[in-house]
């Protein structure tokens, strides 16, 4: 069996090889953390915490990197706006990131690199440019000489004489051409700044992804991605950073998520209709949205919509009670009765067909269908006078192992009062005061696996079940 994969770089499905056999070093563009995520943010994290699963599952040790912008020109709006410090305003969102992430059972990266931890390496990473005459100083600003990549616009399918059609240099750009695009901004007065070469600044946008690459996953990397919309400009920028540096491949793979429509309306903070995370996991189930998110193929556009989740909802849960039946079912029955071979043929043949629609490019909405599949032949098994505890467990383990490919989860989680959350939360609020973080951690964990999500306030810590 072979894993094929989309590449947007080629625009056609290739056969998976890895530069190094069994490994995969991957790379996924993370948010800049200036708000609460929407869904639009949700979706990239989801699918591609999927795909991660499934290359473990296939016994590849995956090398996982997603970074966080935590110095940007939204941050320090935000930041002037709520009248807190830009550290403080990424320290809340990141923690806000990964408590709504969890909830949609979304695995850490191995590494959460940020732009403010890696300015060492962006800022060597941009003065080898400028001495290799790909980048140039104008001002106090740094600018990537566009025209001078031989290869810019192979990711997008571009040319650059098309792209240049509209473009044009902004007020306050000191640009030799208005294709370049910057890489280290001079600081404005009052703004976060960190020493250069070329004065005080911090970096642009496109440049930060590229020295994390280089610094956490090597020159060539195996799998890059990220949302649709940033195949252009922002990855394009990347392959023409790193490939004019190191005159190597970035990476070998380009794969991208598709569009969230709103209703039928594409999402966009202009229109107003993107909708947080922390909102629909009020009103959905977090396990119900994520299930939502992964049965749809990853590159296809979706419709968010109330309807939308309710169905998601009752297919789930129709997962859930034949998985939660065969559960009940397989204690007390003995490995006696009708014959079994026949049975876990078919268990066979449905698992077969869920592992080589997710070899097919990642395709895990015919993977849930295959699943349905065993959800047929297993609610068909359990009508049958004798049941066979051998084969009411060959049911369950491919069941377990589809869900957590897919990262939904089956089993239900044992129901918390109310009074006992107030009292592990009042525990961990003594445990922090005497700076027993472990205990404070544990207890976060905790109520995290019986889907209590905390969040710290000025005001106190608030809870929410998702």
């Amino acid at each position: 069996m072979t894993i094929k994969m989309y590449n947007t770089l080629t625009r056609k499905k290739e056969v998976f090889e890895p530069i190094e056999k069994g490994k995969v070093k991957m790379y996924v563009c993370g948010p800049t953390v200036y708000n609460y995520i929407h869904i639009g943010n949700a979706r990239p994290a989801v699918v591609f915490d999927m795909v991660r699963r499934f290359l473990e599952y296939r016994d590849f040790d995956v090398k996982y990197v997603s970074n966080f912008t935590d110095v940007d020109d939204k941050i320090i709006k935000a930041a002037e706006e709520l009248g807190e410090g830009v550290t403080d305003v990424a320290e809340r969102f990141i923690a806000a990131y990964h408590e709504d992430t969890c909830a949609l059972g979304v695995k850490k990266a191995d590494k959460h690199p940020r732009v403010t931890e890696t300015m060492p390496e962006i800022i060597e990473f941009i003065d080898k440019l400028v001495d290799k005459g790909f980048a140039y100083e104008s001002s106090g600003d740094v600018y990537f000489r566009t025209r001078k990549f031989d290869g810019y616009g192979k990711l997008s399918h571009q040319s650059v004489e098309d792209l240049q059609i509209g473009a044009r240099i902004e007020v306050g750009e000191k640009k030799e051409d208005p294709l370049d695009f910057v890489l280290w901004k001079s600081a404005k007065a009052d703004e976060v700044y960190w020493d250069s070469p070329w004065g005080k600044g911090r970096p642009g946008w496109h440049i930060e992804c590229s020295a994390m690459v280089k610094k956490f996953l090597g020159e060539t990397i195996d799998i890059h991605a990220g949302g649709q919309d940033l195949s252009f400009p922002h990855h394009e920028n990347e392959i023409a950073q790193s490939e004019a540096l190191t005159n190597k491949k970035m990476a070998n793979y380009w794969i991208h998520n598709g569009y969230i429509n709103i209703d039928n309306e594409k999402m966009s903070k202009s229109l107003g209709n993107f909708i947080l995370v922390n909102d629909i996991i009020k009103k959905f189930a977090a396990e119900v949205v994520r299930f939502f998110i992964v049965n749809n193929h990853y590159r296809s556009p979706i419709n968010f919509s109330d309807a939308q989740l309710t169905s998601a909802k009752t297919s789930l849960e129709r997962m859930k009670t034949t998985f939660q039946n065969l559960n009940h079912r397989v204690e007390g029955t003995a490995d006696l009765g009708e014959e079994k071979e026949q049975w876990i043929k078919q268990i066979d043949n449905h698992h077969r067909a869920f592992i080589e629609e997710m070899e097919d490019d990642f395709n895990s909405a015919n993977a849930i269908a295959a699943m349905f599949d065993l959800v047929k032949t297993a609610n068909n098994y359990m009508r049958e006078k004798h049941t066979r505890k051998d084969v009411l467990q060959a049911f369950i383990s491919t069941f377990e192992n589809m869900a957590y490919v897919l990262g939904i989860q089956l089993k239900e989680t044992e129901e918390m009062l109310d009074d006992e959350i107030d009292a592990l939360i009042q525990e961990r609020i003594d445990a922090r005061k005497n700076r027993d973080f472990n205990r404070a951690d544990e207890i976060r964990d905790q109520l995290k696996e019986k889907n209590i999500i905390l969040e710290d306030t000025p005001q106190g810590t608030r809870w929410k079940r998702v």
